[in-house]
């Protein structure tokens, strides 16, 4: 006996899972009718005194003191209550000087919670309470079962407490629920349900009167005074109470409001909120009544709990909350019956269909809104709780859904909801002014198209004073200089929605002064974008531009269809000499405002127009950088030539004419050779894109209508360019080059003309491959680009990409592009006017990159891999073949006086490569090789020697065998990273034993 309790307590104070097993081990042993006798106390005592001169401050304190408590929770729970009884009040007392819920330590504070319940159980005797509420069958499948005989029987009743006064409550009861109380307000959640727990098993064991203060302390918890914590906790011991039948229905007038409240509960904590944890137990609570009450019981409540829960199904921010909400309105359909359309709603908001915050905000919450009892407290809930989130994604998607649930209440929105909506738009919180505003929009546009189905105006839904709040919304927040600083950003990007959105509702604003002030909000938004903060820049611009296209669609045309010739010549002065500004970003915004202007705008301006985009476009030494420029200004020519049209013979200031679209196609053409690279890596990438969908959109619109404007070598360079973008290395570059191609080619609504090896194209990507060919991926793009080679046209380009894919960085890449290559190459390698046609285009690709280090260095990789795999085996039988002569001068050309090692050590291993090749060539560029063993650098004269030494072992017939021990020994035994003078010497030696011309040191004459 002595030995077990010996090892088990000699575990209690270990750091690790032993620890536990000890406790479990220690009260099942203890507990024995034969050990306690003996053993009980004094082990009570060891531990009391074990844990009254232990400390929480310190690590080794919070160990024992963790053993300490789990072994006396365990025994308390195993221990039967006569047993007990006589310590357990000694046990409180110690518990109560440890005071651990000071501690910092959540395992401390929860065990302590743990062993307080225990002992308040051991105080009061273990029985049911006869006044609990009990509902009778819980059994789901017995419920459906119940036959309208047996439902009387079944019905619920509260029995008589008639006991109650024999109940003899120690005065320890009351500091145990005290501690219970103090543990659901508790900071960690874990001690929050122990407490919770706890509250429900002790309530259960006390007299009615007493039970009933127990459930007004915890209706406490829920002041708005208290924190999170709190209602967590309130929330949790509710649930707990209502679950054992200990909350009578008597008091669910009480609850109920409490649980309304926390199915909402969301408190702003700075830049965020708390609150998360307090409705998904709000939503537990709901749950947990469901299966508690009679549907009697709850018909009272249940069109608000039905409506609150729908609520947090849909509206909340949380999918773990819009999960549990959505359990909890099932369990509550499945076991009350009475919610109103509570299998319809099942249907649509189910658990999969709640995990999607969109889909719930503007989709589900539309099908449930055309059930009337919900419709009313959803808006509700947005106007008062949602629009003015700190989440601006919430606030965004909360006015969409007012959008979207406007025709199910279009006069409770405009009576009641929007008169509240106004004041709010100019309120001093600035998330609910840009909820209120975005939300004025959204209703705005939502009454329109109601009007325009009866082919009424919106004016039947608005009144005066509705349209004079929201004249005045742009006034009030410029008076205010509300569109400054930080705020101002979504200030000035909620007003410009409201600007689209009141312009596309036809708003009667036509003359008045409003027009010209929003004008000005919107010219000062694109002047003033490189001072906002990036994060915002881009919606402002987009918000700008599209308030821009629909304010000028209709408050600037006249009664005879055109433009006040004075206003259009000062807007489109001023954003045309904004083009060159200094600034990046106000480029970008007045580019794309010139792209978004209606065809009547540009009437007679367009030339002025295009010129001043195609500038934005040119690449200049001062503004290389500004390639987001330099796309937008290409989206807007795209943009403009949809918008104005194509007429064969016509003005080129007003239509796409034969005048101007070669200027057109030029631009984008020249853009597509735009490889900007800057910090961010390859920013020209934007640009090629731009103008690879703007050739797009160009081409098919000239088809369409004048097909006779595309020339056959545009077109011929169209294809090009974009095959080369199709062989490149960014894969997403790379698709949308290569989904462009093949629109191109199997565009039908009249072919594409000229497009060169049309039949040739159509068996390589064949039409049933349209669809499933996923040039992102380079195993399936590569195979089918690399048999453009074949084609004369297209050879050039393709090698070029192909180029800089082959000598890249990325291992798939590379992989499949080589791969790709060589399956190539095999098939041409005895065809000596295949391989000539193919060598003249690869030195040209070089002689046209020379130094173009973008080409160049990838290219020596590429050239390094196919002369190691032999691509040229075919020119290797004639002495000084014009292809090696050429590719030896255009090397030396290319690493000549570089100090880019990545270059030269390609260099190189060409050279390496470039042996193979008889005749003087090889003497060339072992001389070249020789130049390189002592190279400034000593990492290059390292790689030089080791490239040599594996060139030798391969093509051993280029040293005579008499000296080959010899070369072999120099290249690998000489330390060719040490002094120069040294080296050379070795290397001087080298030249004599292979009969090479020896490097003559060149003197630097010193210039005067």
């Amino acid at each position: 006996m002595d030995r077990i309790l010996q090892i088990a307590e000699s575990y209690l104070v270990v750091s690790d899972k032993a620890r536990d097993a000890a406790a479990v081990l220690i009260s099942k042993f203890i507990t024995r009718p034969d050990v306690k006798q003996k053993k009980m106390a004094d082990f009570l005592d060891w531990t009391l005194s074990t844990l009254s001169k232990s400390s929480f401050q310190t690590m080794e304190g919070t160990v024992i003191m963790d053993g300490m408590l789990q072994a006396l929770a365990q025994v308390f729970k195993h221990g039967t209550r006569e047993s007990c009884l006589p310590y357990a009040s000694i046990v409180l007392q110690c518990l109560d000087n440890c005071k651990l819920s000071e501690s910092n330590h959540t395992l401390l504070r929860k065990l302590g919670v743990k062993l307080v319940q225990r002992l308040g159980l051991t105080f009061l005797k273990p029985r049911l309470a006869k006044w609990r509420y009990q509902r009778g069958c819980r059994s789901l499948s017995a419920n459906l079962r119940l036959s309208s005989q047996d439902e009387e029987k079944q019905s619920p009743h509260i029995l008589a407490s008639e006991n109650d006064e024999d109940y003899d409550v120690p005065e320890e009861v009351e500091n145990v629920i005290e501690q219970l109380l103090v543990g659901l307000k508790d900071k960690d959640t874990v001690v929050r349900w122990s407490a919770a727990k706890g509250i429900g098993r002790m309530t259960g064991r006390l007299p009615k009167e007493l039970a009933d203060d127990v459930v007004g302390s915890v209706l406490d918890c829920f002041s708005f005074q208290e924190t999170d914590n709190a209602w967590h906790g309130g929330c949790l011991a509710l649930a707990e109470l209502g679950r054992r039948g200990l909350l009578l229905p008597s008091r669910l007038t009480d609850v109920v409001p409490v649980i309304l409240k926390a199915l909402t509960y969301d408190e702003k904590r700075g830049a965020c909120s708390v609150g998360s944890n307090v409705r998904d137990a709000a939503c537990y609570v709901c749950w947990a009544f469901a299966r508690a009450y009679e549907p009697e019981e709850m018909k009272p409540f249940v069109n608000k709990i039905s409506s609150a829960l729908v609520i947090v199904t849909v509206f909340d921010r949380d999918v773990n909350c819009r999960r549990a909400a959505s359990a909890a309105f099932q369990e509550n359909v499945g076991r009350q019956g009475t919610f109103p359309h509570g299998i319809d709603i099942l249907t649509t908001a189910d658990y999969f269909a709640v995990g999607n915050r969109s889909n719930c905000f503007l989709n589900i919450s539309v099908n449930i809104a055309d059930f009337a009892e919900y419709t009313q407290s959803m808006i509700d809930h947005l106007i008062k709780m949602k629009i003015n989130h700190w989440d601006g994604i919430i606030r965004g998607l909360s006015t969409k859904a007012l959008h979207n649930l406007t025709p199910q209440a279009p006069e409770y929105i405009t009576t009641i909801v929007f008169p509240q909506l106004l004041p709010l738009a100019v309120c001093t919180d600035l998330h609910t002014r840009h909820g209120a505003i975005l939300a004025c929009a959204e209703i705005t546009y939502a009454l329109y198209k109601l009007a325009a189905v009866k082919n009424r105006p919106v004016t039947d839904y608005l009144d005066q004073k509705s349209l004079e709040g929201l004249k005045q919304i742009h006034q009030q927040l410029y008076d205010r200089q509300l569109y400054r600083g930080l705020g101002g950003e979504l200030m000035r990007q909620s007003v410009c929605t409201l600007i689209k959105n009141l312009s596309l509702s036809k708003m009667p604003f036509q003359g008045d002064p409003i027009i010209g002030n929003w004008q000005w909000l919107i010219n000062d938004s694109l002047k003033n974008l490189h001072l906002i903060s990036s994060t915002s820049r881009q919606h402002i611009k987009e918000a700008a531009v599209s308030a821009l296209a629909t304010l000028c669609n209709e408050y600037y045309l006249n009664h005879q269809g055109e433009v006040d010739p004075v206003l259009q010549d000062e807007l489109m002065m001023n954003y045309i000499s904004e083009l060159q500004n200094t600034e990046e970003m106000i480029r970008c915004g007045f580019s794309l405002a010139l792209g978004s202007l209606p065809g009547f705008f540009l009437k007679g301006k367009l030339k002025l127009v295009l010129d001043g985009l195609k500038a934005v476009t040119h690449i200049s030494p001062k503004y290389v950088s500004f390639a987001e420029a330099r796309r937008d200004a290409l989206k807007a020519i795209a943009k403009i030539c949809q918008t104005v049209g194509v007429k064969s013979e016509a003005s080129e200031n007003d239509v796409i004419c034969k005048e101007n679209v070669s200027q057109i196609y030029e631009t984008l053409l020249d853009c597509m050779n735009d490889y900007t690279t800057d910090s961010r890596g390859d920013v020209g990438a934007w640009v090629r894109e731009a103008a690879m969908t703007g050739l797009m959109e160009l081409t098919i619109l000239l088809t369409r209508n004048h097909p006779e404007l595309i020339e056959a070598n545009v077109c011929k360079q169209i294809m090009c360019c974009l095959a080369q973008q199709s062989s490149e290395k960014i894969d997403r570059f790379r698709a949308h080059a290569g989904s462009i191609f093949l629109s191109l080619l199997y565009f039908d609504s009249p072919p594409v003309p000229h497009i060169p090896y049309r039949e040739e194209l159509e068996k390589i990507f064949p039409r049933s491959q349209f669809s499933i060919l996923n040039w992102n991926a380079p195993s399936q793009a590569f195979p089918c680009i690399t048999q453009l080679l074949a084609l004369p046209a297209y050879r050039y380009h393709v090698l070029l990409g192909l180029a800089v894919s082959v000598g890249g960085l990325t291992e798939s890449t590379v992989r499949y592009s080589t791969q790709s290559l060589f399956e190539y190459m095999k098939k041409i390698q005895n065809d000596i006017q295949a391989m000539d046609s193919f060598s003249e285009t690869l030195i040209q690709v070089f002689e046209d990159n020379l130094l173009n280090d973008r080409v160049s260095v990838p290219l020596l990789k590429m050239l390094d891999q196919m002369l190691a795999n032999g691509c040229f085996d075919i020119f290797t039988t004639e002495e000084n073949h014009p292809f090696s002569l050429k590719l030896l001068s255009l090397c030396k050309e290319e690493i000549r006086k570089s100090k880019d090692i990545q270059k030269l050590r390609s260099g190189i291993a060409v050279f390496c490569g470039m042996i193979q090749f008889p005749g003087d060539v090889r003497k060339k560029v072992l001389f070249q090789l020789f130049l390189l063993l002592c190279h400034p650098f000593p990492i290059i004269r390292k790689t030089t020697a080791s490239q040599v030494y594996e060139m030798v072992l391969t093509y051993s017939d280029i040293v005579d065998p008499a000296i080959l021990d010899e070369v072999m020994t120099i290249l690998s035994d000489t330390a060719w990273d040490t002094e120069l003078h040294f080296v050379r010497g070795q290397r001087n030696y080298l030249c004599d034993l292979l009969q090479v011309p020896k490097p003559q040191l060149v003197s630097k004459i010193p210039t005067h």
